[in-house]
């Protein structure tokens, strides 16, 4: 899910920068320390969007940079166990696809993907179900729900697993397709 978080932080200005506005200055630094970081409490960083800082600032001894206190609003995803996503498959490989949830890509297992037996075609990069015949490949969308979500402590990485294995998740095609047989099957149009 994706989330505007406030924090509040102190900001390094190098004697370098000094002169160049300071908002500029702030943000710059910023970035450099937060994007692309995934934390266990906020997620994945995946923007600034927005950076108030106090233009007095403190000097340290043996330190030539500026101290300023800001506070700072981060853009983060934090997926949730039991999350519903859609993403695009960005990649298939022998034991699972790579689907595209956000900022991150999350595996599918290629015993998550779909209720049938299902062999790798390595030559096309795709699955196939044996009963069904339904294909999964690069570039199609799923809906998924979230199973596992591992991020660590302050690192630049984590690791998600998703399923597609239960009622209305699949391949958007597949879903379609189910829901037009209850319609079907119902009576109703």
């Amino acid at each position: 899910m994706f989330k505007l978080v406030e924090i509040e932080d102190t900001i390094r200005i190098p004697p370098s920068r000094f002169g160049l506005p300071l908002e500029e200055v702030a943000l710059e630094q910023l970035r450099a320390k937060y994007l692309g970081m995934v934390s266990e409490e906020l997620g994945y960083i995946v923007a600034i969007a927005d950076v108030d800082v106090e233009p007095r600032g403190k000097l340290i001894p043996g330190d030539g940079a500026a101290y300023h206190r800001a506070r700072v609003t981060l853009l983060t995803y934090k997926p949730e166990i039991q999350e519903v996503v859609e993403g695009e498959v960005v990649e298939v490989q022998e034991f699972g696809a790579f689907v595209r949830i956000g900022p991150v890509d999350a595996l599918l297992h290629i015993s998550q993907v779909m209720d049938d037996f299902i062999s790798y075609d390595e030559r096309q990069g795709r699955f196939v179900g044996k009963e069904t015949g339904r294909v999964l490949a690069a570039g199609d969308v799923v809906r998924a729900r979230i199973t596992a979500v591992s991020l660590g402590k302050g690192g630049t990485s984590g690791k998600i697993g998703v399923t597609c294995r239960q009622p209305f998740m699949g391949k958007l095609e597949w879903i379609k397709e189910d829901v037009q047989k209850l319609r079907e099957g119902s009576g109703a149009g």
